[in-house]
């Protein structure tokens, strides 16, 4: 009779082999058919899939980041896009990445997570004023730039609040 020990590292190793070769088959297909933008699009379904799989969320962050960058690869080889706009679309593909981690934690993983809204709003914000053009460069140029002082004394603000907060509780 198996333990419960052994068999969770039984299934360990299954999913973990079902992963490599997955990679694998990826990697080599890609190589063969001479197209890399194949890879990350399918290496996000695999993590993805293997999140579902296991309902474990860590597996969505992954997915997601990949996804994202897939996403914003394929979108900027393959559509006939002015070269201004380029970015600002690579951006806003990278943030749907980081908006899917929190998605399918909630759907497939019970669990609750906030914190990929962060770094993907960041994304979104930046990805929108460079396809806003001359107007959303020039609010870049004054957000990093000229008021380049105002960051660090928002993160110190930000975090002295959590500290704050955490001594009030």
């Amino acid at each position: 009779m198996k333990t419960e020990t052994t068999v969770l590292r039984q299934n360990n190793r299954t999913t973990a082999g079902i992963i490599l070769i997955a990679i694998g088959v990826v990697l080599l297909l890609s190589y063969i058919i001479n197209s890399g933008l194949l890879v990350l699009p399918v290496l996000a379904i695999i993590f993805a899939s293997v999140g579902i799989r296991t309902h474990e969320s860590g597996w969505f962050i992954p997915a997601g980041i990949l996804g994202g960058i897939g996403l914003g690869a394929a979108l900027v080889e393959t559509l006939p896009l002015a070269e201004e706009i380029e970015g600002g679309v690579f951006l806003l593909s990278f943030a749907i990445g980081w908006a899917s981690i929190p998605i399918l934690s909630a759907l497939f993983a019970n669990q609750r997570i906030w914190w990929p809204f962060i770094p993907g709003g960041v994304m979104a914000v930046i990805g929108s004023l460079v396809l806003a053009g001359e107007g959303g460069f020039t609010l870049l140029e004054l957000i990093f730039n000229r008021a380049a002082w105002v960051w660090p004394l928002a993160l110190i603000l930000i975090g002295a609040v959590l500290l704050w907060r955490n001594n009030r509780d």
